[in-house]
């Protein structure tokens, strides 16, 4: 078991010479102090390892039982001569035609119920992210300047936005509404939030129709989620209305999900396509940064302020055969995990009222150990599923080792006593992770062990274009395929996490090889990427 000190990191922070008060004059220091994730390789939980099996079993029984037939088949085949073979047929077919007509019926009935009960493939034919107009661009020190001429925050609340801000991971080049940056007054009114609403979903839906050359009537499933700003009508609506789009369209808005609802939203639309052949979904995960931010003094609800910016992504699938050739990726599993039925998970990210009742979303201090236990949770299920068998064995028999005999191995190396955690690199070429911060990417990154090339897309993201909520894995995607780096066959892992507390993957095949697009929302900066960070 990890000791309690474990779970802390400490960092000594410069904070430069203090201005004012008695220290003025002097150059100060201060220690900060933070939760790690937790260590994965002490805390995997076995139930999820079988449930990740079960998964697996269920969906690959063929994979059992057509091997064994064949191999069967071969043997009785292989006994024969040709001659022998095609004499012993006719003889069957002249003496025991009722035989052989009810063989063929067998045959034909089972392979009809085969491909019958085989989910259909879900095809992603293409996607787009919304990049605002270079006037909503701002500085973290324009945006520390917008802060302080709104008087809504005393000194010590700015410090504090300005240490967040400069330690966040977040650039120089990432977008925020013009109700924020033009005026004093409150911005979290109905009017601001529908005309930021309708400014990045139709910014990306005509990018998306545009390039899929596909009509919005011919679209029979819609799917938004976006998880603070929710007016009636539903955004899903507003979408509806402006593209008149089709009476029987199957439309559908998710809200308060938090950042890992674009995921969720796939997976619904996967789950209505199922029942719904020949069609086309569209899926748009947004959040509206104006209605949302917060003008107070309460730290907590600060944080969002400093690491939340503009976006929004529309994403085309589709089950129709005929789009097989021009789909860029096929999907493969959707794996999702809940941790709402635990307290702490349920209140890590909280909207509220603060002391002087204005609205905010407040985060916990807990965010990443709960965080990391919805991740450790959500790998451990898909791991059976995407991972080398080597890997999955050595895991298993590992982690079986430890769940038997890990009471009678104190005397034992550390090695007996930690389960083998697989290299989740030898699954996956390309890695989305949630931009959430530069602080829970680093946890990430060491938990999983992987290389400064697998976090590239998503620090350049929060680098970028700041957390852009839900749709922060799709402009990693956007990324990859602007340095033209996804091959055919290549497997993308997209990892989101956010409030309930929740943590979902999705994975995708790609089909082909993607050359870079003719709209991206990295086009005219990519080559300046990747990026120093600082």
């Amino acid at each position: 078991m990890a000791s309690e000190r474990d779970l802390f990191s400490a960092e000594i922070v410069n904070r430069g010479i203090e201005s004012s008060g008695p220290n003025a004059g002097s150059l100060t220091f201060s220690v900060r102090v933070r939760r790690r994730l937790p260590d994965f390789l002490q805390s995997v939980n076995l139930k999820y390892v079988k449930l990740g099996y079960h998964y697996l079993i269920n969906h690959g029984i063929y994979l059992l039982t057509i091997p064994v037939l064949l191999v069967v088949f071969s043997a009785e085949v292989g006994s024969l001569s040709k001659e022998d073979l095609w004499k012993k047929l006719w003889e069957d077919a002249r003496y025991d035609l009722a035989t052989v007509l009810a063989s063929f019926g067998v045959f034909v009935f089972t392979l009809s119920v085969y491909f019958m009960s085989r989910p259909r493939p879900i095809y992603l034919v293409d996607f787009a992210c919304y990049k605002p107009d270079d006037e909503l661009k701002v500085s973290r020190e324009e945006l520390m300047e917008v802060a302080r001429k709104s008087g809504k925050f005393n000194e010590e609340s700015l410090r504090f936005q300005k240490r967040m801000l400069m330690s966040s991971g977040v650039g120089d080049e990432t977008y925020i509404p013009k109700s924020v940056v033009a005026s004093t007054e409150n911005t979290a009114t109905m009017k601001e939030g529908r005309a930021e609403a309708s400014m990045v979903m139709f910014g990306a839906l005509d990018e998306l129709f545009e390039k899929t050359r596909v009509r919005p009537k011919d679209v029979g499933v819609l799917v938004v989620n976006c998880s603070i700003f929710n007016p009636t009508p539903s955004l899903s609506a507003m979408i509806i209305n402006h593209y008149k789009m089709r009476g029987n369209i199957l439309s559908y808005n998710l809200g308060g999900m938090g950042c890992s609802a674009g995921i969720i939203g796939v997976d619904l639309a996967k789950d209505i396509l199922q029942a719904n052949p020949n069609n086309y979904a569209v899926v748009v995960s947004t959040e509206m940064v104006g209605y949302n931010w917060y003008q107070g003094k309460d730290r907590s609800m600060l944080i969002p302020n400093c690491f939340f910016r503009m976006g929004c992504s529309a994403v085309l699938l589709s089950n129709r055969r005929r789009d097989y050739s021009r789909a860029k990726y096929s999907l493969e599993h959707i794996v999702r995990t809940h941790k709402g039925a635990d307290d702490r998970s349920f209140r890590c990210v909280y909207q509220e009222e603060d002391d002087e009742k204005l609205k905010g979303l407040k985060i916990s201090k807990d965010l990443i150990e709960i965080g990391g236990d919805a991740l450790k949770t959500n790998i451990t299920t898909l791991g059976p599923l995407v991972l080398p068998f080597s890997e999955q064995l050595l895991f298993f028999g590992t982690l079986v080792w430890r769940h038997l005999f890990g009471s009678k191995t104190d005397g034992s190396s550390p090695s007996m006593k930690k389960p083998y955690i697989p290299d989740y690199k030898l699954a996956f070429e390309h890695f989305c992770v949630h931009a959430a911060s530069k602080t829970i990417l680093d946890e990430l990154q060491r938990n999983l062990e992987l290389s400064d090339k697998n976090m590239e897309a998503s620090r350049m993201t929060l680098h970028r274009f700041g957390n852009t909520s839900s749709s922060s894995i799709w402009y990693e995607l956007a990324y990859m395929e602007a340095k033209e780096s996804v091959r055919r066959g290549d497997r993308v892992w997209q990892l989101a996490f956010g409030s309930g507390f929740k943590c979902n993957s999705v994975v995708w095949r790609a089909m082909r090889r993607v050359a870079k697009p003719s709209r991206n929302p990295w086009l005219d900066c990519i080559n300046r990427y990747p990026a120093p960070l600082n």
